[in-house]
């Protein structure tokens, strides 16, 4: 390796290493080696190969010196020959070593990555619906990726590295010392000159990087907010064009300036070092000339003191910021268990079982619930704030008890923010009560399989959430197996098959970033269509016509009469007229039920209902309109 190289290296390890000073953690290294026990065969290869291979680095020098020894003292020309042979072939050697052990680190890390990679999201997949509202999606995206990466190096790069180098090191210096002690006594002198530079220049570029980190992901997040289709609408509406502009160009051309003032700052480290190096040489073969006039040394070594000074001064260097590179990986791993220790607050019981087969009732008993606080589902650095909300934990549904018997209909009315998506959102199990039950068939649904549940109740919301995906990928997420007559079928029901049919790409095409290329009530059949295909037994609809106008919910409507043909279904909705058909209506009010009954039981009470649907239909006259409800079909 170059001095010129190992400048480079010098000042990125010294620029990329953690300013972190915690101590090493003997359960963090205690999990690091269960996630590397898999992998030690591969493991082991590699380091026996690194040490080869650092050993063939030092007999070259060596080598070379013997050469011209034998040039300087004509030697037979099968001596130099013989000599140049045995150089080629442990540069054959050395690189096909190198070779067989980048593919080696390169399997280590990859497998690795997978690994860390696998376990984190399948981690994040069990955490509860909570943990997702709080948590910014990009700092969990970055443990997935850069934190990964960053512990991945501990094995593929900062392991090796330090074996390698301190074996290198120790040859080297035993070769060295044996040729000369003074000219290596010098080199080591000369060595705080090459590090200290690169330590302190590294710590400036280091702040430097962090600053245009820090400007280019305000960056980043600016441009995924503004470039988003509700975000560009918003703007477009309600922003300022030019200056949302001019915020951009300020970050940006100081990130510009960042850029020149950090290469001017490289080329004038390396260029610095470089020239210490070039000097070391030249007082080397300076010294070395001297001693080798006097007859104290011969020429041969004096040339294989100047190679070796390289070998001596890569493996210093490096091993000089090992610790910064180790507590670099450190960080990245606990990083990521820091992720994998936040326990899911919902897990699937031992011996699950799971719906009972059969039409299916859903039962509320006595039930009492408060959204988790903060510290049981969330972390300050994926919220990135400084401390987490000590806020929550209050009890948001009181003693709610109510039965839904199979094939019937239960509608959830009230004020917003009464309690009625809790209710929805504990049937499937996205939160677990406080107290009471939630039942299915008569089961707690802390009883059942999460694959049982999914398969039997299904939940349709308000935004119709789509991925950016095809209409065919969207729907077959409720029931990959589902063949191509059974999607149109499902959209047929859902009164969409006409349009998915016009399109170029038809099933093919892309819905676009959740869903954004169709309309509002066409996203929401979609939704619906993906309902159907799944065929629950259970179907919840959390307002799911809330934001449609009159002939989207018309549509839809139809659609969810499909949906709710002979099931066990409940209905939150805010329009009243479309459920004036429900077997039973219970008004939710701060979190408990208030009343219960039929429409017409509900009106003739003249209590809260009676007060929600007068308001509701106060424009249209004095009696509410004489219209037969949609889902009455």
């Amino acid at each position: 390796m170059s001095m010129e190289v190992t400048a480079w290296n010098a000042m990125y390890n010294a620029m990329h290493a953690s300013n972190d000073r915690r101590p090493f953690s003997r359960e963090s290294l205690r999990r690091i080696g269960a996630f590397a026990r898999p992998h030690r065969r591969n493991i082991s290869f590699y380091l026996v190969l690194s040490v080869v291979i650092a050993a063939l680095g030092v007999a070259t020098p060596v080598l070379a010196g013997r050469v011209v020894n034998a040039i300087v003292d004509h030697a037979a020309l099968s001596v130099v020959v013989g000599l140049a042979v045995l150089i080629a072939g442990i540069a054959i050697v050395e690189a096909g070593l190198a070779i067989a052990n980048r593919w080696l680190s390169a399997s280590i890390g990859e497998d690795l990555i997978l690994d860390l990679r696998t376990t984190v999201f399948d981690h994040v997949q069990r955490m509860p619906i909570a943990f997702f509202t709080r948590t910014r999606t990009g700092a969990l995206v970055s443990r997935l990726n850069n934190d990964v990466i960053g512990a991945q190096r501990a094995f593929s790069d900062t392991l090796s590295g330090v074996v390698g180098n301190i074996v290198t090191l120790a040859i080297t210096l035993v070769v060295m010392v044996g040729i000369s002690w003074q000219i290596t006594l010098l080199a080591l002198l000369l060595l705080p000159i090459f590090v200290i530079p690169a330590r302190h220049m590294g710590t400036r570029l280091a702040r430097l990087s962090r600053e245009a980190a820090n400007h280019n992901s305000v960056m980043s997040t600016q441009m995924t907010e503004r470039f988003s289709a509700p975000g560009a609408t918003l703007v477009k509406l309600f922003g300022r064009p030019e200056r949302e502009s001019a915020e951009f160009a300020v970050r940006a051309r100081r990130v510009r300036d960042i850029g020149v003032r950090t290469a001017m700052l490289q080329s004038v480290f390396v260029t610095a070092l470089t020239l210490v190096s070039a000097l070391a040489l030249a007082l080397v073969y300076g010294l070395g000339g001297f001693y080798a006039l006097r007859g104290q040394l011969d020429a041969g070594s004096v040339v294989a003191m100047a190679m070796l000074l390289t070998r001596l001064y890569s493996p210093l260097t490096a091993l000089a910021s090992a610790r910064m590179d180790v507590m670099s990986a450190m960080v990245s791993f606990e990083r990521v268990f820091e992720v994998l220790d936040l326990k899911p607050l919902i897990a699937e019981a031992p011996g699950a079982r799971d719906v009972p087969p059969g039409p299916v009732s859903v039962e509320l008993r006595n039930v009492s619930f408060g959204y988790p606080s903060a510290d049981k589902v969330s972390l300050a650095s994926l919220e990135e704030v400084a401390v987490l909300d000590t806020r929550g934990g209050e009890t948001v549904l009181h003693d709610i008890d109510f039965r839904v018997e199979p094939g019937q209909m239960v509608a959830l009315v009230g004020s917003s923010g009464a309690g009625k998506s809790t209710v929805a959102q504990l049937i499937p199990r996205l939160y677990d009560v406080d107290a009471g039950h939630v039942l299915l068939n008569g089961v707690d649904v802390r009883e059942l399989t999460a694959a049982s549940i999914r398969g039997t109740v299904g939940l349709v919301t308000q935004d119709g959430h789509l991925f950016h995906e095809s209409v065919r990928a969207n729907l077959l997420l409720a029931r990959p197996e589902a063949g191509e007559g059974e999607l149109w079928d499902a959209l047929r029901k859902a009164r969409l098959d006409g349009l998915i049919a016009s399109l170029p790409d038809g099933l093919d095409t892309v819905v676009g970033e959740r869903g954004y290329r169709l309309s509002g009530g066409e996203r929401q059949r979609l939704t619906i269509a993906r309902l159907l295909l799944a065929q629950p037994r259970v179907v919840i609809l959390d307002e799911a016509t809330a934001h449609l106008d009159s002939t989207s919910e018309a549509a839809v409507q139809e659609a969810l009469t499909e949906a709710l043909a002979g099931r066990t279904s409940v209905v939150i909705a805010h329009r009243l007229s479309t459920i004036r058909a429900a077997d039973q209506i219970l008004v939710v009010e701060a979190g408990r039920i208030v009343e219960r009954g039929t429409h017409t039981e509900l009106l003739a009470a003249g209590g809260r209902y009676e007060q929600l649907y007068r308001t509701q239909f106060a424009d249209s006259g004095p009696k509410p309109p004489a219209m037969a409800p949609i889902l009455e079909a």
